[in-house]
C-alpha cells in the first residue's frame, strides 16, 4: 500500500464515481503497484471509464478486455467493472443523484452495507477507500481496522 492516505476528490460526474469505484474493484487481493502500473491503460480501455458507454459494452467487450494485456485480465473483475456501471446509472436514476444515493442510508455500516450488497467485488476495505476518495464520511481507520478488518 502506498504510504499515507489516497488522494481525495471531488467527483465532477458519475464517471468519475465509476473510476474510483473500479480502482477498488481491481486493488481488490492485488498489488497496488500492479494497479497503478496498468491504471493508465486500463482507463483508456474502458473509454476513460465514461458510464454510458462502460454500462453498453456487451460480451464482446468483455472479451476484449481479457485479452487485451495491457489491463489486468481477471474476468470477474472486469465483469464487476460494466456491472457497477449498469449500477450506478440506475441508482442515480432512482435516487436523483448518485450522492443521494451514497448519503441515503444514515452512516458508515449502513452505507458499507448498502454498497456491499448493491455492486460487485466491492468488499469493506474496497468501499472505505472508494468512500474516502470521493469525500464521503468514514470512520476512522483505526476503527474501521479493528471493526471490519477482523470480519
Amino acid at each position: 500500500m502506498p504510504a499515507g492516505p489516497p488522494q481525495q476528490i471531488t467527483p465532477q460526474s458519475l464517471n468519475d464515481y465509476l473510476e474510483v469505484m473500479s480502482k477498488s474493484v481491481f486493488q481488490s487481493g492485488m498489488s497496488w503497484k500492479v494497479v497503478e502500473a496498468k491504471w493508465p491503460s486500463t482507463k483508456e480501455a474502458f473509454h476513460g471509464f465514461d458510464i454510458e458507454t462502460v454500462a453498453n459494452f456487451h460480451e464482446k467487450d468483455l472479451d476484449d478486455l481479457t485479452n487485451d494485456k495491457r489491463v489486468i485480465r481477471h474476468y470477474r473483475k472486469l465483469s464487476a467493472v460494466i456491472a457497477n456501471a449498469k449500477k450506478i446509472l440506475e441508482l442515480d436514476g432512482e435516487f436523483g443523484s448518485f450522492q443521494k444515493y451514497l448519503r441515503a442510508h444514515g452512516d458508515f455500516d449502513a452505507t458499507l452495507k448498502a454498497i456491499r450488497k448493491d455492486f460487485k467485488y466491492m468488499g469493506p476495505s474496497g468501499i472505505y477507500v472508494f468512500l474516502y476518495v470521493i469525500g464521503e464520511d468514514v470512520i476512522p481507520h483505526e476503527q474501521f481496522e479493528e471493526e471490519y478488518r477482523k470480519k
